[in-house]
């Protein structure tokens, strides 16, 4: 069965009958059919404009479930989303980047997701929706797994909502893979960093991906970067130690000794470029 409803409570009540699976760009769900018929009823959500579009508001952003990749990557937003708009750009191809969309690189909950890591940074919260009402839960509590989240079956995701605590901070994203485009990642880190008028970090956000079965923050690395100098060899500070949070496999694109050492070389070389963008704002 396939349904296209027109507006979100009737995406709603069409979830709340069992083994419905919502379709939105595609982009995943149907390279992970391949040449097997969609299971299911198919729920496609491609008609909710409500869904889609950036609002920024005083206090913070609100990404629609249905916002593409291009269209992140075209809104004027805060400098600490250069991040995301970087991993929107890794984001398959240009084609997939027009079709796939930011909730859906969310559920599919891939440890590889290019999303996930700037997100993280940028303490985003995602919104669900169900009959029983909306709740919100930190993007940090949403990814449970690998290809696990706390989505409940009857619920859609709504919205993406990034805080505006840390708008002013400086942020990179940096990605290893096996060639330059269209790969899953070794590893990636995302890192947003905030100075203080006098130099020195005040907040500092590091998050990695592909190095467990759900990307992490570097609290402890957060934790010491501030009041340190927000100048190229901020970097030198990330210690082997501070990635005891990551749990890295290894498979057919890495060891995972390899992805460790990489993780660590790329936080490196994001906080040099953090710091780097934040010493010339002040």
């Amino acid at each position: 069965m396939y349904l296209r409803p027109g507006t979100l409570d009737e995406a709603v009540a069409a979830l709340s009958a069992p083994g419905g699976r919502i379709l939105a760009g595609g982009t995943d769900i149907f390279p992970a059919a391949g040449d097997r018929p969609l299971a299911g009823p198919i729920i496609d959500i491609s008609r909710l404009a409500e869904l889609d579009g950036i609002v920024l508001g005083d206090d913070r952003i609100r990404i629609g479930a249905r916002t593409s990749w291009s269209t992140i990557i075209a809104t004027p937003l805060p400098r600490c989303f250069d991040a995301l708009k970087a991993a929107a750009r890794e984001v398959g191809s240009v084609q997939i980047q027009n079709l796939g969309t930011i909730a859906g690189n969310l559920c599919n909950a891939s440890p590889a997701a290019d999303g996930v890591p700037p997100l993280l940074a940028l303490d985003a919260a995602v919104e669900l929706r169900s009959r029983a009402g909306t709740r919100s839960l930190p993007l940090s509590e949403f990814i449970s797994g690998n290809r696990r989240t706390a989505r409940r079956d009857d619920e859609i995701v709504t919205a993406v909502i990034v805080p505006r605590t840390i708008d002013a901070g400086a942020s990179a994203f940096l990605k290893l893979g096996a060639r330059r485009y269209l790969v899953i990642s070794i590893a990636m880190v995302a890192a947003v960093v905030e100075a203080r008028a006098d130099g020195r970090v005040s907040q500092a956000r590091i998050a990695v991906g592909s190095c467990s079965a759900v990307a992490q923050r570097l609290t402890a690395l957060e934790q010491d970067l501030v009041g340190a100098p927000a100048r190229p060899g901020l970097g030198a500070l990330a210690r082997a130690e501070h990635l005891a949070p990551l749990s890295p496999i290894g498979d057919v694109r890495a060891s995972a000794a390899y992805r460790l050492d990489a993780a660590l070389t790329l936080v490196r070389r994001a906080l040099d470029a953090c710091a780097l963008g934040a010493a010339a704002e002040i």
